[in-house]
């Protein structure tokens, strides 16, 4: 793997960032301490395992064809130094002081001249415990991928790479990205059946747009730049409860959770509720079984969160009806279809294209919500058992929040992301999740086997 031309999708997000718009997931994994792992072994562990990892040894390069384009080239120069670091936290709260430095590190846009990507061991509680904040640029990887490539610092995955040993692939002969006469044809009519995939696509985008931009005033702000993150909980039993009394899928249950918490962090404002439910973008992977393993392959669904509806439940099945609708129509129309349109375009229109694209963001959605899938074997890194892991996603310009959930021991982890400057009490966002699943659980209560 030395030269890869990105995918459409991938060139989006390369050109979409900015200085106060970085477009790099994030994930912040805690670990319990073990007996006689040093901080400094831990830093050269996770050394060792990140640059046996082909992916991250790749950087951005512009190419000639197809114009407006760059591809992937391995970095010859590749040094996991410039990409691993350690940070010693003040004594004080573990959670507290990692979640704020972790928001500060998400401000900092990765290098452009290197592999897009870093990450930070945190340490200095008491205990032992410690973390690892995990930057990967959106457009090395989606929130799949960039798991797959996370996972590969774990103790499970590692070995398992070991034990299977060096894989030998046969050599590719390089391909000319001049075509020749009947593959230009055929290139051809490929060429025509995305421009007419792109205009229905657009299309469908452009109705789901917004002219009246103003609803959701809590979510939106003039962007600072600042980042802040606030990490919440959930008993994922007791999300399973809900789903199995109310039927659905777990992630509908999730989905209404931020509802209910955005309505009680509103009213704990004293904002006035929006009088038009606020728009989440809800990523859909369009990943297949077998298929090619980087780059982005997303679409998404669109789903007004019920905010303005005082009643927990009915919050649910409005939100389940909303997402029965998204499936029924499929991941193909609607705003959330701009990441296929992304597919569709060429490369010239991304590089030009960006801002205009960047500003629109607002047009279509206030909210991503977002949920990563995490392996369900428990894991650890230099023996120290994972905790938790808090996914963190990008926010789009103009907006002022992101939330990102994950599984993993029983738990569901939530990262919410915001503008540091516009949403300064995030922390009472995060506390309002917990209190929202403990009271839409106790809708549901538990009933007793009969004897």
């Amino acid at each position: 793997m030395s030269t890869e031309l990105l995918a459409p999708l991938d060139l989006a997000f390369w050109h979409l960032e900015t200085d106060a718009h970085p477009m790099h997931l994030g994930a912040l994994a805690v670990f319990a301490p073990a007996p006689g792992i040093s901080p400094q072994h831990l830093l050269d562990l996770l050394g060792a395992r990140a640059a046996a990892i082909p992916r991250l040894r790749m950087r951005v390069r512009d190419v000639l064809l197809p114009v407006g384009g760059a591809a992937w080239f391995t970095d010859k120069d590749f040094d996991v130094h410039r990409h691993v670091r350690q940070v010693v936290l003040p004594e004080g709260d573990f959670m507290a002081e990692a979640t704020r430095l972790a928001g500060e590190l998400m401000e900092r846009p990765l290098g452009r001249g290197l592999p897009p990507w870093q990450m930070y061991l945190l340490h200095g509680a008491g205990d032992g415990t410690f973390a690892v904040l995990v930057k990967l640029h959106h457009a090395l990887a989606d929130g799949m991928r960039a798991v797959a490539i996370g996972a590969g610092i774990f103790d499970q995955i590692a070995a398992a790479g070991a034990g299977r040993g060096a894989v030998r692939r046969r050599p590719v002969p390089p391909r000319s990205w001049l075509p020749g006469p009947y593959e230009a044809a055929g290139l051809a009519l490929d060429r025509i059946g995305d421009v007419g995939r792109a205009l229905g696509v657009g299309a469908s985008v452009v109705r789901a747009s917004r002219l009246d931009l103003r609803g959701s005033t809590a979510l939106t702000a003039i962007s600072s730049g600042t980042r802040r993150l606030a990490v919440a909980e959930m008993d994922a039993e007791a999300v399973r409860r809900i789903r199995r009394a109310e039927g659905g899928t777990a992630n509908d249950v999730l989905l209404a959770v931020v509802a209910g918490a955005l309505r009680r962090w509103m009213l704990e404002r004293g904002e006035v509720l929006p009088g038009a439910d606020p728009r989440a973008l809800i990523p859909v992977s369009r990943r297949r079984p077998g298929g090619a393993a980087d780059g982005n392959r997303l679409s998404a669904y669109l789903l007004g969160l019920p905010v303005g509806e005082p009643d927990a439940r009915e919050r649910l099945r409005l939100v389940r009806a909303g997402m029965v609708r998204n499936k029924a129509a499929g991941p193909m129309r609607g705003a959330g279809a701009v990441a296929v349109l992304a597919d569709q375009l060429p490369a010239l229109a991304h590089r030009f294209g960006a801002p205009l694209a960047g500003n629109a963001a607002r047009m279509l959605f206030d909210i991503l919500v977002t949920s990563v899938p995490l392996p369900r074997s428990a894991l650890s890194l230099g023996g120290c058992p994972l905790r938790a892991v808090y996914p963190m996603a990008p926010l789009a310009r103009g907006q002022s929040l992101a939330v990102a959930l994950s599984t993993y021991g029983g738990r569901v982890q939530v990262g919410l992301v915001a503008d540091g400057k516009a949403l300064p009490d995030l922390d009472r966002l995060a506390s309002a999740v917990g209190d929202e699943l403990r009271d839409l659980r106790a809708l549901f209560p538990v009933v007793p086997a009969p004897a």
